[in-house]
This record gives C-alpha cells, sequence and structure tokens, in this order.
C-alpha cells in the first residue's frame, strides 16, 4: 500500500511541475526574504530597530518629514499598519509626528536627533547582506531591479 501512495505521490510531481514548491517564484521570494531579515535582525537589534522600523527609517533617511501615506505608499504600506508601527517608533525617540501646518488633515513624519544619528551606524547593515550572499554589489543590484520590476508588473493590474 505504501508503494502505491508513494508511486502516486512520484507521479503527481512529474506530471505537474508547476505546483512544486521549488517552482514556486512567490515562495522563493517568501523565503530569501525570511532569510534576509533573520540575517538583518541581531545587526538592527544592536541599532535598537525592528526591521519594518528600519525600512521606515530608510525612507526618512531619503526624505525626512514625508505625511503618513506618502511614506505608507513608499513602503507599500496600509494606514493600519503603518500607524501602530510609527507609534512605537515616536515611543522611542526615533520619529515624531505632527500635523502638517499647511493642511492639519496630514500627519508629516520627522525624525528626531536620534533618529538621524542611527544613520550613521546602520550605514554596515547592507554591506552584511552583500558579504553573506556571496553576490557582488552589481548582482545585488541586478537583482534588486529585476524584483523591483516585476513587484511593478504585479501591482499595475
Amino acid at each position: 500500500m505504501t508503494t502505491k501512495h508513494s508511486d502516486k505521490h512520484s507521479t503527481s510531481k512529474k506530471s505537474q511541475p508547476e505546483l512544486r514548491l521549488d517552482n514556486q517564484l512567490c515562495f522563493a521570494l517568501y523565503s530569501a526574504s525570511l532569510a534576509t531579515t533573520k540575517l538583518y535582525k541581531p545587526l538592527l537589534e544592536s541599532l535598537g530597530l525592528t526591521y519594518p522600523q528600519y525600512l521606515v527609517m530608510l525612507v526618512l533617511w531619503e526624505t525626512d518629514g514625508l505625511s503618513v501615506s506618502d511614506l505608507g505608499g513608499r513602503l507599500f504600506l496600509d494606514s493600519g499598519t503603518l500607524t501602530p508601527l510609527l507609534k512605537r517608533m515616536e515611543q522611542a525617540g526615533l520619529i515624531q509626528r505632527k500635523r502638517s501646518s499647511a493642511d492639519e488633515r496630514r500627519v508629516q513624519v520627522c525624525m528626531t536627533p536620534h533618529g538621524s544619528q542611527l544613520k550613521d551606524m546602520a550605514a554596515s547593515v547592507p554591506a552584511c547582506l552583500v558579504e553573506r550572499s556571496g553576490c557582488s554589489l552589481s548582482e545585488i543590484r541586478t537583482l534588486t531591479h529585476r524584483v523591483q520590476s516585476l513587484r511593478t508588473q504585479l501591482t499595475s493590474s
């Protein structure tokens, strides 16, 4: 009986390769993301940041004073996910949220001096990924651009 089940199972693998886990782009991206965040975790802990907080800080280091909606758009996060994250970051002294003087309905997110100081300390984090990946910086950039293009294609529909 075990042999029949094994034969049936192996036959289905051969006849439907599109359903094999190792052939799924979604799983490759998901598991690579998990491996990346696992690598970053101890590096970010030394900065007092979680991975989502690090992403927020990356955006603010590029452009400080963004609105919550612009920040959410940049990170592909809705306000229901972003607001609690920003509250924790504000309590940790990394950012400050304030109403826009031009439009009271808009909330701007600004770095505190502490949040700004973390930029220099975080500068070595991306290099750790390059080193662990075994890829050149050029290969990492190419891969990043290809995944960004894929994301754009998938979200444009």
